[in-house]
């Protein structure tokens, strides 16, 4: 693509330098900037891409995009200066992609819980609907049945204008995809046209970055305030912030809730391990899910499907026979009786909803036993709120490694025990090796016992020191619990 058809489509200051040059890719890594590569110098979080400005000019790179000339301009070199780098990448790579997401129904869905599973519930819904369907989540990215492991809940900003013209080619009519706090703050999103957006709940979650809770609502609202008049912006007002979402959204405003007056609502009759019986949009139900936040993502599911006009009758025989999302409330059931749960709950609300999911069931004669650790380099200030909420609803709680990263595990779980008040000092052990840990849960719980494993979910990885070991719960599980496959 021609640099002067690229200027066309974006804002820009000031340019130094011939604009008649091929573009053959867009880089933000001076390490990949090589010959015909339009490089933009971005401002991150850990460094400053205008400090490689000549290492990608090294590389070969002939254009680079910038918020300020370098002391010393290059004749042979274009510079574009720009006024937001972060925004302009993606915006650049909408246009060399030639505007995907103008081709395809692209739907955000963020929050602090449930993306995962209202995206890929949406996807398996309209792939069973009969539409060719696209997915970014935490989980993978999916283009119809060709699967890629993600490598971020949302992708960097070409990373996300290429999927969507891979989708666009394979023919997909939508898009499914999660869209983080960081994603949005950081402009990954610039450049999509949302057809809408979904609002799951904001929780404790992301302070080590975002730095205060005003900050995080505001990094999911902006995205809410960028969507189009034609779009549709659905909120869930079951939690306190989901109005102050659509405030200065001009898109469509839909609402739904599980507990007061909405445009869509939904109530649970009956709450079992194998299921909940529903009343959704005035029609009863049975799901093979578990739990009143899932009450609230099925409904989520639904809405957006009856806003993207399919027929209520259709998505409601879907939803019935959907299945919960890999890592999300799973259960296992040992021959002898004892069950395991594996969730990906990491923040102390998500933790608190599968505790109070199981409390909802069980029959109190039995032993609720929580595993949880929390991951290293991240907000430390959750660390106490989640032991907290693990001891209030379990009779056994065994602290230990989640992922580590680069902090030493046990002053992680030292973190989770400040959270843990004197009373209920006598239901916690702290065994680092989580493998170790999920075995001694295993061998104390009895027949009926009800052990939650939570915090890494669907991951088949411990990051310890920069280096990803082999670890599942789930597989860990089934091999203490003796189930073969």
């Amino acid at each position: 693509m021609q640099l002067s058809e690229i200027l066309g489509h974006i804002s820009y200051l000031e340019i130094a330098g011939s604009i008649d040059k091929d573009i053959l890719s867009i880089e933000f890594d001076s390490r990949k900037a090589t010959s015909g590569a339009a490089f933009v110098a971005q401002r991150g979080v850990i460094s400053d891409g205008h400090k490689f400005i000549q290492a990608a000019i090294n590389s070969g790179t002939s254009v680079v995009f910038c918020e300020e000339f370098p002391v010393e301009i290059t004749t042979e070199i274009t510079y574009v200066k720009v006024t937001d780098s972060n925004a302009v990448l993606g915006e650049l790579a909408a246009a060399f992609y030639d505007f995907p997401s103008q081709k395809i129904k692209v739907i955000g869905i963020t929050g602090t819980n449930g993306k995962t599973s209202i995206a890929t519930l949406l996807y398996n819904m309209f792939l069973k609907l009969g539409y060719k369907t696209g997915l970014l989540s935490t989980i993978s990215y999916r283009i119809n049945e060709t699967e890629e492991t993600a490598s971020h809940t949302t992708p960097n900003a070409v990373k996300i204008q290429q999927l969507l013209a891979e989708m666009v080619d394979a023919g997909c009519e939508f898009c499914f995809m999660e869209v983080s706090s960081h994603a949005v703050h950081q402009k990954r999103i610039a450049g999509i046209e949302f057809a809408g957006g979904v609002f799951t709940n904001i929780t404790h979650d992301h302070l080590d970055y975002h730095k205060t809770f005003a900050e995080y609502i505001k990094a999911k609202k902006d995205f809410f305030d960028g969507l189009s008049k034609s779009a549709f912006a659905v909120t869930n007002i079951d939690d306190k912030n989901g109005l102050i979402m659509l405030q200065n959204s001009k898109a469509k405003k839909v609402t739904f809730s599980n507990q007061n007056m909405a445009d869509f609502r939904c109530k649970v009759l009956e709450n079992h391990f194998d299921g909940m019986l529903l009343n959704l949009d005035g029609r009863e139900i049975w799901t093979r899910f578990v739990g009143k936040f899932n009450a609230s993502n099925l409904l989520a599911v639904y809405t957006t499907a009856i806003e993207l006009g399919q027929d209520k009758d259709e998505v409601l025989t879907i939803i019935s026979n959907l299945q919960p999302v890999k890592g999300r409330f799973e259960i296992l059931r040992s021959v002898d009786g004892r069950y395991a749960i594996v969730d990906y709950a990491h923040t102390p609300d998500a933790l608190k909803n599968v505790l109070g999911a199981i409390t909802e069931i069980r029959t109190k004669n039995e032993q609720v036993i929580t595993v949880v650790g929390a991951g290293g380099d991240r907000d430390k200030t959750k660390r106490p709120e989640m032991a907290k909420e693990a001891v209030l609803a379990s009779d056994k709680v065994i602290l230990t490694s989640d992922n580590p990263r680069t902090e030493n595990p046990a002053q992680i779980i030292k973190d989770m025990e400040a959270g843990v008040a004197a009373q209920y000092k006598n239901r916690v052990v702290s065994i680092e090796n989580r493998l170790e840990a999920i075995k001694t849960a295993t061998l104390i719980a009895q027949p009926g016992d009800i052990i939650l494993v939570a915090g890494k979910g669907h991951e088949n990885y411990q990051d310890i020191m920069g280096t990803k070991h082999h670890f599942d719960d789930k597989e860990v599980i089934k091999e203490f619990f003796g189930i073969e496959d």
